[in-house]
């Protein structure tokens, strides 16, 4: 059972209508043959093929690193391309760092085994920290460097702006301009922006999220993926406006919010900056199967209303093995996003996850991503079809059992196991 030991880690670092014309006149490529989702054509023989092409991005695997603090600058973002991620996500990038201020300690770990251990497996994690508090011009001129020297490779940058028009459309192309592949729009960020109307503040609020999704999508000129808040009742409403919105893409979930919990000798909230603290977003292990569910969900959404080659949807959460991996994309996740995990792990994780996830291809002869993308999807449910379901299975393990149930059952054509059928043992 999970019990809390609270360690402290210092941390260092219509608009509708209207979007979807623009979005076919702007795009132009990437709305005409450019937005296909497809997997790579494996061999039937040999090593699995683990290459994805999402919304007309190619990568070598479907492993993304998250948007946080492993990809916070041009220093670790060239790490994760050199380690083989198949993308890379950046920190969360807005007009006016100034305004960002982070505190320190940011996190607070949770523990599974004895209370209080301080050696028990790392099962959730709390971050309190902002987005990034670096210049915009910094992060831009490392965004450039980066493109310029991993042409091949996809850098998504992830963006977050106030209520206001101007300031998205300024932001977008500023972005755009260091030829970074996609964007990444972060309408999720649980804690720190809300009261300045960003991050959950339009990813909870549907007829906000499609006005700013219209000015977003009406001047972006590559693919948008909205980054869906896990903080709500029904994830799947903010998903559909997204993309009926002109997004290709969405992205689930973010952080969860919580309290990490209170620590019994100075009870405090942790993680405690000056005596004091505030609710923050969990990830790791513990948020896994909440993230499956959702995701889970919004595919399902996605292939009863939307064109499946043309959108795509990439899990976030808990992603420590190359079997966690397997489980969102056979809910139907394009792509793998990991963020906290490589902050337990390493950038080298992503050898592991590839590892891990061919030997799961190879045990069910799977050639490519797409031969079992979204292959579990059928059997979920609803709780009235499984009560059918089971009352129809013990239904014929009963006539099985007892055997022909009357005189016009009987058929003649096995008329030796029709009686055998009915002998009492």
């Amino acid at each position: 059972m999970a019990s809390l030991s609270l360690t402290q880690i210092r941390g260092s670092n219509s608009v509708t209508e209207f979007a979807q014309l623009r979005l076919r006149t702007q795009r132009g490529r990437s709305k005409i043959g450019f937005l296909k989702v497809v997997g790579s054509q494996g061999q039937s023989q040999g090593e699995p093929d683990l290459s994805v092409t999402v919304n007309g991005l190619h990568m070598p695997n479907p492993f993304v690193i998250g948007s946080g603090p492993p990809g916070t600058n041009y220093t670790v973002m060239k790490r994760a391309f050199d380690e083989g991620w198949g993308a890379v996500i950046a920190k969360t990038v807005s007009l006016d760092a100034a305004k960002v201020i982070n505190v320190t300690p940011r996190y607070a770990r949770l523990r599974a085994g004895a209370n209080g251990s301080a050696k028990g497996q790392i099962i959730g994690w709390e971050n309190i920290e902002l987005i990034s508090d670096r210049p915009l011009e910094t992060m831009l001129k490392e965004f450039k460097q980066l493109k310029e020297e991993y042409p091949d490779r996809i850098l998504i940058a992830s963006i977050m702006e106030e209520y206001n028009k101007a300031a998205w459309e300024e932001l977008i192309d500023r972005v755009e301009q260091t030829g970074i592949d996609a964007l990444e729009i972060n309408f999720s960020c649980p804690h720190g922006m809300p009261e300045r109307k960003m991050g959950a503040a339009v990813g909870q609020d549907c007829a906000l999220l499609e006005e700013v999704c219209g000015w977003i999508n009406a001047k972006a000129t590559v693919p948008v993926w909205a980054k869906m808040t896990p903080n709500i009742t029904d994830i799947t409403q903010p998903a559909r406006v997204a993309l009926k919105s002109g997004c290709e893409g969405v992205a689930a979930i973010n952080t969860i919010m919580s309290v990490m919990g209170i620590n019994l000798k100075t009870l405090r909230p942790e993680p405690c900056v000056e005596g004091y603290s505030t609710p923050g977003g969990y990830s790791s292990k513990a948020v896994h199967p909440i993230a499956l569910g959702k995701v889970m969900n919004i595919a399902k959404l996605m292939k009863s209303e939307f064109d499946l080659e043309k959108y795509s949807l990439s899990g976030i959460g808990g992603v420590e093995t190359g079997g966690d991996a397997a489980e969102f994309i056979l809910v139907g996740a394009n792509t793998v996003q990991v963020c906290t995990g490589v902050m337990m792990h390493g950038y080298g994780l992503v050898k592991k996850l590839c590892d891990e996830l061919k030997d799961f291809m190879k045990m069910h002869n799977f050639s490519s991503i797409e031969d079992f993308r979204g292959t579990s999807l059928e059997y979920f449910t609803t709780h009235t079809d499984l009560v059918r379901r089971q009352q129809e299975a013990i239904q014929q393990r009963k006539a099985v059992k007892n055997g022909l149930q009357s005189d016009k059952d009987w058929t003649g054509d096995g008329f030796v196991k029709e009686s055998e059928s009915m002998v009492s043992n």
